[in-house]
This record gives C-alpha cells, structure tokens and sequence, in this order.
C-alpha cells in the first residue's frame, strides 16, 4: 500500500496475493467511490496512491486515460470509471448486494446517479471559480431540490431503504462531504443543503456519517478546503495527510 502518491520515476508496488489493487488519489470524490464500496463489502485489497499532476508511466500502461478510480486484478486486468468500477465490484462480490434487487428500482437508481452528473460539475464549478462561488451554490439548489423530492417519494432514511446505505447512498456521498468545504474556501457559511428547504437530505447526510465506511474516509472540511485552495496558488499537495 502506498499512501504518498507515487509520481513519474516510480515503482509499482508488488501486487498483493489474493487482494484487489485500487489505484487512487485520496482527495478524489470519484476515487472515494470505490473506497467505500471495497470497505462497506469488506473486499481484500490495497490501495495505490497515484499523483494525477505527474502520472508514472507504468500506471498509464495499465490505463491509458490516466483515471483514478481504477482497480486491478490479480490476473492483470484493469478497470476504471468510478460507475463500471462499482457495478464490478457489486456483481463479483455479491456478500452485502449494494445495488437494488429490483430491476426496476436498480434502473431508478442509475437514472439518479446519470442526473448527479449536474451536481458534480456545479461543486467542481464552485470549487474552482472562486469568483462566481455564491452564484455556482445557488444554481446547486434546484438539483438539491430534485434529489430532497427523490428521497422524499422513497419514504425511507436511505435512498437505498432504512436498512443501510446502498449504491446510490455512496455513489453521491463524497460530493456532499465536499460541499461543506465551500465555507472554508469562501470564509463564509454556506448551508447546502438548506436546513429548511432539504430537511431529508440532511437527516440523510447525518446518518451517512455515522456509516463505517463514509467514517473511515471522510475528511473534515477544512482538510479538504487545504487541500482544494492549492488549485487557485498552483501548489496541489497529494500528500498533505502524511507529512
């Protein structure tokens, strides 16, 4: 396990026996996919840390985009893109099923993950347009809006059921852990989601933090906000965490 992220001039560590190889960047929300899929299945593996800025070349042979999340196997093959990644990992690992048994909810659920997409662009938009940060947030509130109305119509804690979170729960949670940084990066308070207006998502969100999985990963905001100011300086740290 490498928990610096390994740059050109690198090594790959020797693959671990009977354990899966995440190859990951530890502030990467689609990376924390992954994280808490393997952890919430308990599936053997270990992690990779790769630094997306200076990529090693025997990382970009494995996956020729470049990405994190990816995963590898004990044969060699190489998986990556955070949805294909988790929907492997679900059908290969089939202990503690995280997507729905119901076709018809399982296709539910993946027509919500296709309209996160919005979601993730408006965070990464206010993440990185520090200027136009307040307008970003509140462009965020109608598709807050949907997904309070989703979780409202399922009439249950979780959007996977009251027994637990389940693949659509952590296919959006790390970008909900990230909104909380906004008020680190913009020194103000933002509420998203409104406390009024989103009175499920945050039950939802409290609850998720109490998850085994979603506590071993998460990070407090204003590690994350240390973290994401080095996009506006130039000077991105990997490895804040372990120096």
């Amino acid at each position: 396990m490498s928990e610096r992220h390994l740059g050109k001039g690198s090594t790959n560590p020797p693959f671990a026996k009977g354990k899966l190889r995440l190859y990951s960047m530890r502030f990467c929300p689609y990376a924390e996919r992954i994280h808490l899929v393997l952890d919430a299945k308990n599936i053997p593996h270990d992690v990779v840390n790769i630094n997306l800025m200076q990529k090693p070349d025997w990382f970009l042979e494995r996956n020729p985009l470049g990405k994190v999340p990816a995963i590898e196997t004990e044969g060699g093959r190489c998986l990556y893109e955070s949805l294909i990644v988790a929907d492997y990992l679900d059908e290969q690992f089939p202990d503690r099923p995280l997507h729905s048994g119901d076709p018809a909810q399982k296709a539910q659920d993946r027509i919500c993950m296709e309209m996160f997409s919005k979601v993730t662009q408006l965070v990464f938009k206010a993440i990185m347009d520090a200027d136009n940060r307040e307008q970003h947030c509140s462009e965020l509130l109608p598709e807050l809006d949907r997904f309070e109305k989703e979780l409202s119509s399922r009439g249950t804690p979780f959007f996977a059921g009251s027994g637990g979170p389940g693949m659509l729960d952590y296919m959006l949670w790390p970008w909900f852990e990230r909104v909380a940084a906004f008020g680190v990066l913009a020194d103000q308070k933002l509420s998203l989601p409104n406390k009024e207006k989103h009175a499920k998502l945050v039950q939802w969100q409290a609850l998720m933090e109490k998850d085994a999985a979603v506590k071993k990963w998460s990070l407090p905001p204003e590690t994350h906000g240390r973290f994401l100011s080095g996009y506006k300086t130039g000077t991105v740290d990997y490895d804040i965490l372990v120096r």
